[in-house]
Order: C-alpha cells, then sequence, then structure tokens
C-alpha cells in the first residue's frame, strides 16, 4: 500500500516557479539558514490545519545531494520549504510524527543504492531528471513503494529486487483487474530486470486508517467493498482460470505456519503426539470445506490495508484495490472473510452478518455460484476464516522471529480472538477450542506480560 496521489498518467503542469525557487536558494549562508528555520517553523504550524500527520510526512521528499547540498525539501502546493537538517534528526522526529514505513526520513532514500537506481531509471521514464521521490510505504514482504512527483502529479514507484521478488504475478493480476472495471493501478513503465515497476497513484488513504480516524464511515466504504468483491468473483471467470489452484497442499502448507512459526518459535509449545494429532484433525476438516467451496478468483489480501479510500475525480472509483499479486482460483468465501474478519479491525458480529448476507444477495443476483443456501455458505464462511486466521498468526510470528518486523505481533489477540470464537461455535472444533484456552493463551497472555 502507500499515501497520496492521483490517477493522471504523465503530463507537463505547475511546479516550475517552485523548483526555479529551490534552484535559486543558497542554503550554505546563516541567513539561509535562519530563514530555513524560520520556513519550516510557520510549515509546520500551518499544515497541520489542513493535514493529519500521516498525510503530511508523505511530504518529504528527497533530492540530488548536488542539487540540495544537505538540505532535503518539503512541497506544499506550488511552495518548496527547505528543512535544516543539521538538528541531526529525522523529518518524522522534527515533526513529532508516529514513526510508520511511510514516514521514513529523506538521509535513508539518499543513501540507499537501489533508490539510486530507481531515480535514475524514473528519469528515463520521464525524461526529466528535475522530480521528487519520497517514501510511500513499505509493506510484509521485500517490496517498496515511494512516490514520485513531477509537474505537480504523482505517480508509485515499485522496487522489487529480482533474487527476492517476482514481478511477473502482479503484472498479470493487474492486466486482468483493471479490464475488468476494478480500480488497481495502471502499469505504466516496468524495467523486470531492475525489479522496478511506475504505476498510478491511488492515493492516501486505506480503509484501515479512514475507518480508524472517521466515525461512520463504515457502511458506505463495505458497501462498495463488497461491490467491488461481487465485480471481481462475477466478471473474472475465464481468467481466473488461469491462476494457481488454492489446492490442498497450499491450505496445508499455511496451516503449518501456525505450529511452525507461533506455538513453535513465538510461545515456545512443544506439541505432544496427541496434540500434533489434534491439529492435523483440525487442519483436515478446514482443508475440506475449502475444497468443497465454489472456485472463484481469489485476492488473498482482500483487507483494510490493501484497500484505499479513493476520489473517484483524482483516483477513479472506490475502492483502489492493492497487493494483488498472490490471487489464486479458489474458495468463494476466503476474500469476504478476509474483509469482514479482518486482521487489523474487529466488527460486531451482528453487522458482520449483515454483510455476508448482503454480499451472498449480490452475488447470487451476479450468476456467482453461493451455495444451496445460507446456513452452508456461513459455515463456509466461519471456516474458511478460521484457515485465513490461524496462517495469518504464523505469518505474523514469523515476521518477527524471522525478519524482525515486530509491528504484526499486536494483531495477533485479535486474529486468535477470531479462532477462538469458530472453533467454539462447532462441535467438531471443541477439543481445539480447548487446546487454545489451555495451552496457548495462558502462555501468550504470559509473553504480552498479561498473566
Amino acid at each position: 500500500m502507500w499515501m497520496v496521489g492521483c490517477r493522471d498518467d504523465f503530463g507537463d503542469s505547475g511546479g516550475q516557479s517552485a523548483r526555479a525557487a529551490a534552484a535559486n536558494r543558497q542554503p550554505n549562508t546563516t541567513a539561509a539558514r535562519v530563514e530555513v528555520v524560520r520556513n519550516f517553523s510557520f510549515c509546520k504550524t500551518n499544515l497541520r490545519r489542513t493535514l493529519n500527520a500521516a498525510t503530511f510526512a508523505q511530504f518529504i521528499i528527497a533530492r540530488k545531494p548536488a542539487q540540495l547540498g544537505n538540505f532535503p525539501f518539503i512541497r506544499f502546493g506550488g511552495a518548496c520549504v527547505a528543512i535544516y537538517n543539521a538538528c541531526s534528526h529525522s523529518a518524522t522526529e522534527d515533526l513529532n510524527l508516529p514513526h510508520t514505513p511511510s514516514s521514513s526520513g529523506a538521509a535513508s532514500i539518499l543513501s540507499d543504492p537501489r533508490v539510486a537506481a530507481l531515480r535514475q531509471w524514473v528519469s528515463g521514464v520521464l525524461n526529466d531528471e528535475e522530480f521528487a521521490i519520497s517514501v510511500a510505504s513499505a509493506d510484509a514482504s521485500f517490496r517498496r513503494y515511494f512516490r514520485i512527483a513531477h509537474r505537480g502529479r504523482t505517480w508509485i514507484a515499485m522496487d522489487a529486487p529480482p533474487e527476492k521478488e517476482d514481478l511477473h504475478p502482479y503484472i498479470r493480476v493487474a492486466q486482468m483487474l483493471v479490464p475488468l472495471g476494478v480500480n488497481a493501478p495502471r502499469i505504466l513503465a516496468q524495467d523486470l530486470e531492475q525489479g522496478f515497476l511506475l504505476i498510478t497513484d491511488l492515493g492516501g488513504r486505506t480503509y484501515l486508517s479512514e475507518l480508524e480516524q472517521v466515525p461512520g464511515r463504515d457502511e458506505p466504504l463495505y458497501t462498495d467493498a463488497l461491490t467491488t468483491l461481487v465485480h471481481m468473483q462475477s466478471r473474472a471467470v475465464a481468467d481466473a482460470l488461469a491462476l494457481a489452484a488454492y489446492d490442498r497442499p497450499l491450505l496445508h502448507r499455511e496451516l503449518t505456519l501456525f505450529p511452525e512459526w507461533f506455538l513453535g518459535q513465538h510461545l515456545q509449545i512443544a506439541l505432544s503426539d496427541a496434540e500434533t494429532a489434534l491439529l492435523e484433525t483440525v487442519f483436515e476438516i478446514l482443508i475440506l470445506q475449502a475444497l468443497e467451496q465454489p472456485k472463484v478468483f481469489v485476492h488473498r489480501d482482500y483487507h483494510s490495508r490493501n484497500l484505499m479510500v479513493c476520489d473517484e475525480t483524482l483516483q477513479g472509483p472506490n475502492p483502489g484495490v492493492l497487493d494483488f499479486q498472490d490471487a489464486v482460483f479458489g474458495p468463494v468465501t476466503y476474500d469476504l472473510v478476509s474483509l469482514l474478519r479482518d486482521c487489523y479491525i474487529e466488527w460486531p458480529q451482528e453487522r458482520v452478518a449483515q454483510w455476508v448476507a448482503s454480499f451472498r444477495e449480490q452475488a447470487l443476483r451476479a450468476g456467482v455460484d453461493v451455495g444451496d443456501n445460507e446456513g452452508q455458505f456461513l459455515r463456509w464462511f466461519d471456516l474458511m476464516g478460521m484457515q485465513r486466521h490461524l496462517k495469518a498468526i504464523g505469518i505474523f510470528a514469523r515476521l518477527w522471529h524471522r525478519d524482525g518486523k515486530q509491528g504484526y505481533l499486536k494483531d495477533i489477540p485479535r486474529t486468535l480472538g477470531y479462532v477462538r470464537a469458530v472453533s467454539a461455535n462447532y462441535p467438531e472444533l471443541h477439543e481445539f477450542s480447548r487446546f487454545i484456552d489451555l495451552r496457548v493463551l495462558p502462555v501468550l497472555n504470559t509473553l504480552s506480560g498479561k498473566s
């Protein structure tokens, strides 16, 4: 995901006076340094009136050291305000903003050799060296996203190191979704050898941030997300057949992340033979229910962090859909439960049930196979969610223990709560529910300091 922008293709408009002013500025004099600090204070005070902290952080941009000396820049509207960086703080610290992947300081950008290569590539695509580059976001993979600002317009540059990330799936699925009317990023330029893409910018507001910050937005946002999900499932039938199948080996491999990384690595629980057998029995129940469901296009990460709140006049119809490169041909309820029992935000069960019923009705009208009755569909929904959540818990633990990314650990209790609730509602899963309550929760609570 990323933050802030518009959907326009390359063009030539605006920004020239700002660039001229920046070029004429001499930041190596005492007077200029005083002006820098004064302007920065003005910028800091006034921009906060109209921008939240996360959005403001996106205006931190890095230019070539040869052009700017020791000064990164902030651009707002048509003006450039130099920030004196001799205070040895990152821009995020200067502004008292939260440390997030999207608010990294400019210094780290300038020292990154891949960013230097990306800058050179983008300058060739734009046929212009005068542009700004800032961190948009990083995700749970090795991909990184940078915002490119050029003459009043923005795009997103994706950096995917070829030895670690394959861009072909992303390109293939993007080219599948866009013609169907799904607001996915359009690919404007690519360099597969270096691992670079330039794509359209779908804006700066994720569903998650909007839902957390603006009360009452859930109904319109989820109405749009459910409609888009129906569109993907009903319109991508032929294309979905060409995707990898969400088959037994993949489902089982995902489930094993739970005992390997969460129980073993994170909680240090040594399973008995009986407990191992219990897990395999549960896994088989979950795999069988997934395999018996009608098959559709499955985004595989359709949730609040990968959906962007879009202004149709700027970024296209809501929502913008990101992170679809792992799409498969699989169970009809998978993306639905990913959205409605989100690992990052939780809704009352009554509201979830209403949304599930609404989706099933829309999907049925659109010709999607949703099973024989509501009871069957709800069982599929529940058990598919349990499979996904066990996988997600394992991934969250792996991100910390293998990749050093601690931020997802806080989402484990919510995600495990979904597992507990579902397993308690189905007799064939009661023993697993007791295992969670008696063996897992005490260790997790101790580890979390809640004992």
